[in-house]
């Protein structure tokens, strides 16, 4: 026998053609067989396990009436709810809408329903029923044992298939019949991979495929802040590509990491749902674990978690083969306690349950399954035959649903009569379209029903469907995502039920305050790999894993820039107190109640006033002969300086701007340049004087106090011109020093106000008047000979000795102290401390012991005799034996400020 179609009518691979062919070929050898055909049809042996309603159209339908069977045997248990009551549902909406008179008026729908047992290859078998009439028969080498040609039983032509349930059969099945253009509307298959419209093009469905849920239960991971979760599937369509889907999106989107996948084997080995326990443990902070499994998997994963202790520790995210099912958590209520749920969002169907409740063996002999569900659901047996082993009660028949027994309308009722009515509703479009004004089928339609062109109706279709939703497909025949979401909750009273907590329809709704978890605590519990660092700290993620990653401090003066980078704040801030932004550091300046300006200021008052006094006492006995024999001029100018040694303090300790600044350049060095200049031009006169006494008795020039002052500014005003030329190329200005005392701890940060005056600059201010001091030194140690009755000579070489010692100790104290936090307090007052002792020694060693015989002893403060140049030099070079008297010369107007007027013994 041939089977014979156009191939190219029906693209597939060839493999799968020859599969059909063969299968098709033996399945069908038998119903050839003349001596096998029965007379009667409705009395034909490929009916004992199927459901057959006349009618004008026949649909076909795949249910799981059976579960799959073990050791080899195709179908097993009895399903009561997912097969009994889907296939019931079926059946129920073909009443309905055969009694509607204005949906397919004058035409009756019948069907041909089948069992899948659970099982895509049982299933593939059983609907090569539903292409059998499409397949020409070819009897011309077939006689019966008279000679006569064969009788064959015409097959019903199925126009539509309403199934199946499970995405492995539903797979199985389609691949067969798009060769046929039979289409296809599922109640419950909602694997991804059916969403391929150029593999599954005759397919539809009233469900929302796993892509949706999956991106549902995306959200509500997302929603829970969980970043670090494991799947588990179901080996098959189902669980591998509702997986798949939600590991796909969690790439897409970042943010939820994948900690394991695991896979439930179809025939699991004994101790395998411990050793996935385990396997779970393995990545103990992953909690949350994704679950895409049959109701026997969930209810065996929760047997496990509890045989080994970890009841509270997982937390469980179903699909919607979960759903709000009763059996996957019976027993085990503790260890499912807190579990969120997804399901597509339905309702109950009031018709429905009025018509199940009604069903008897008497007024449904329709189904022939029925009596094998009676015994099933009343616990009983039905005489003899019965299918129930063991001592049961027998079955009295006037049983009644609902009342002998639980009953809990099944969760796919609601789409099963959806895809009946939406074949109906496209049906009847096309009979509109092609037989309009034509009571029941027209021969275009009686004859031959197009299945592409019913396809399109199919997916043109939308209505209301039997829960109140509407009903449409998009362009790969899916509809439209609308789920509900459940938490298992346990209650006070110690009892566990499902409770509504969100919605999803295209995005999430969700009511965290309606979630209870199994300790009590209103916050939601964790399922993440790292803990979130802290303010201040960034991520170093672990290699591979984005959502694992160590905390590490952001040290120093870098702040937490993002969650991955630390950065150096800007030189002249540091980071705040959580380490999150950067604050400008804070400046300071040398306060005048700071320890470090009270005692130089103090130091400095004295000597102001001493030198006030030592001035008012000059300016007052101004024509006495100490202070003429002490060159009046030039003490004056002397006593300038030592003042301006002691004000510089306090321009020092002064808060710097352009004015303080600009005097600081000034008079840093002008005090000490007054001070040397006219120390040295005393010292260099003395020392003239005494050289040129040796040579002759001629006086030396410019020893006249005017001369003594133009030497004196001579040497003044080359500081001045320095100062100015620094004007000039660096005008002054202040600046913030944030180096000064920027520390390894950026709390103790400071940035030091101060003029902009380096050390190099303030070297060569004070280098000058330095220089002065080393010449003035050498010109003392060359007149340390004079004798002792010349007033000035030693007290200057006294004054300069002390003065290099205390600027000797100055110079390693200021620039040892460079790298201390406190580096300007102390260069500071090192500063100006070593000045105000330079100006104290010049003021006491030279001039209050003038002071003290202008006050205390008047009666030294007498004019002398006036010595001859002669005498002083001879006096000098006879060291002291100044015996013999000296004559008066010509020359003694020349007024010597070198020598208080000799006393002789002659007197």
């Amino acid at each position: 026998m041939e089977l014979q179609w156009n191939p190219t009518s029906y693209p597939q691979s060839p493999s799968v053609i020859f599969l059909f062919v063969a299968t098709s070929y033996t399945w069908l050898l038998p119903v050839t067989s003349p001596q096998r055909i029965p007379i009667d049809p409705q009395a034909a042996p490929e009916y004992a396990h199927s459901i057959r309603l006349d009618g004008d159209i026949i649909l076909g339908g795949l249910f799981p009436v059976h579960s799959r069977g073990d050791r080899g045997t195709p179908c097993g248990e009895l399903k009561k709810e997912k097969g009994i009551h889907r296939l019931e549902a079926m059946m129920f909406a073909i009443d309905l809408i055969n009694k509607d008179p204005e949906l397919l008026p004058n035409i009756t729908l019948g069907a041909r329903i089948l069992d899948t047992c659970s099982r895509d290859t049982y299933a593939l078998e059983q609907s090569l029923t539903f292409v059998q009439a499409l397949i020409e028969r070819d009897g011309s080498d077939v006689r019966c044992a008279n000679g006569d040609p064969p009788i064959f039983t015409k097959p019903d032509k199925i126009v539509g298939v309403i199934g199946a349930a499970a995405s492995s059969v539903s797979i199985m099945v389609a691949n067969i019949l798009r060769l046929f253009k039979i289409p296809q509307v599922s109640y419950a298959s909602t694997a991804p991979e059916l969403s391929d419209n150029t593999r599954y093009d005759f397919f539809s469905r009233v469900v929302p495929p796993d892509s949706y849920q999956a991106q549902a239960m995306m959200d509500i991971v997302t929603a829970m802040e969980w970043n670090y979760v494991s799947t588990l599937a179901s080996e098959g369509n189902y669980g591998e590509s509702g997986v798949e889907a939600f590991v796909q999106i969690s790439r897409e989107t970042g943010g939820v990491c994948i900690a394991q996948s695991l896979k439930i084997p179809r025939e699991p080995r004994p101790g395998e749902f411990d050793k996935i326990i385990r396997r779970l443990l393995e990545t103990s902070n992953a909690r949350a674990i994704i679950m895409f499994a049959n109701e026997d998997d969930i209810r065996r994963v929760l047997d496990a978690a509890k045989r080994n202790n970890q009841t509270g520790h997982f937390l469980w995210v179903g699909s919607d083969s979960w759903g709000s099912k009763i059996s996957p958590v019976i027993g085990q209520e503790r260890v499912a306690g807190g579990a969120i749920t997804i399901l597509p969002k339905r309702a109950s169907v009031d018709a429905f349950d009025r018509y199940f409740r009604s069903r008897s063996l008497s007024n449904n002999r329709r189904n022939v399954w029925f009596a094998e569900f009676w015994e099933e659901n009343f616990n009983c047996k039905l005489g003899m035959h019965g299918k129930r082993p063991g001592s049961l009660k027998k079955c009295t028949g006037l049983e009644k649903v609902g009342r002998d027994s639980s009953y809990e309308q099944e969760g796919k009722v609601q789409f099963v009569m959806d895809a009946v009515y939406a074949m109906a509703h496209a049906l009847h479009r096309m009979h509109r379209e092609l037989c309009y004004g034509y009571p029941g089928l027209c021969p275009r339609m009686a004859s031959n029903i197009d299945g592409k062109e019913l396809l399109s109706h199919i997916r043109a279709v939308n209505f209301n469907g039997s829960a109140g939703t509407p009903v449409v497909f998009n362009e790969n025949g899916d509809a439209p995502g609308r789920y509900d979401i459940f938490q298992y909750q346990i209650t006070n009273r110690s009892t566990a039920e499902y409770r509504v907590i969100g919605s999803w329809t295209n995005k999430l709704n969700l009511k965290v305050d309606a979630m209870r978890w199994r300790t009590g605590d209103p916050s939601l519990p964790a399922s993440v790999c790292s803990i979130p660092c802290r303010a201040g700290e960034r991520k170093k993620v672990v290699k591979g894993v984005p959502c694992c990653w160590h905390c590490e401090r952001c040290e120093g003066y870098h702040y937490q820039a993002s969650e991955f980078t630390c950065e150096l704040c800007p030189y002249e801030m540091r980071p705040d107190t959580n380490r999150t932004g950067c604050v400008p550091i804070p400046i300071i300046k040398l306060e005048w109640h700071s320890p470090w300006a009270v005692v130089p200021v103090f130091i400095s008052m004295l000597g102001i006033i001493a030198t006030s006094f030592v001035i008012v006492t000059f300016v007052r006995y101004n024509d006495t002969p100490i202070v003429r024999a002490s060159g009046r001029e030039m003490s004056y100018v002397l006593l300038t300086g030592i003042f301006l040694c002691y004000v510089i303090t306090f321009l020092m300790i002064a808060t710097p701007d352009v004015g303080v600044c600009s005097f600081r350049r000034i008079f840093l060095g002008l005090g000490m340049c007054f001070s040397y200049a006219a120390l040295l031009t005393k010292t260099n006169r003395i020392h003239r004087i005494f050289e040129q006494g040796k040579k002759s008795v001629t006086a030396p020039r410019f020893i006249s106090p005017a001369s003594q002052l133009v030497i004196t500014f001579s040497l003044i005003s080359v500081q001045l011109m320095g100062v100015f030329v620094w004007f000039a190329v660096d005008p002054p200005h202040t600046v913030v020093d944030y180096g000064e005392q920027r520390t390894q701890d950026p709390t103790s940060a400071r940035g030091v106000l101060k003029c902009d005056i380096s050390d190099l600059s303030l070297i060569c201010s004070l280098g000058y008047s330095i220089l002065l001091m080393v010449t003035c030194t050498v010109y003392a140690i060359k007149t340390r000979g004079v004798p002792e009755t010349f007033n000035e000579a030693k007290p200057i070489g006294f004054t300069m000795y002390t003065t290099c010692i205390i600027w000797l100790a100055f110079i390693p104290i200021f620039f040892g102290t460079s790298q201390s936090a406190e580096r300007m307090c102390i260069q500071t007052t090192t500063l100006t401390i070593s000045l105000s002792l330079s100006a104290s020694v010049s003021l006491g060693m030279l001039y209050m012991p003038k002071v003290y015989v202008i006050l205390f002893h008047p009666e030294q403060n007498v004019p002398k005799r006036k010595r001859s140049f002669k005498a002083i030099v001879t006096a000098a070079t006879m060291s002291g034996k100044l015996a013999q008297k000296g004559g008066d010369r010509p020359n003694g107007e020349v007024k010597t400020e070198l020598c208080e007027s000799m006393e002789t013994n002659s007197e």
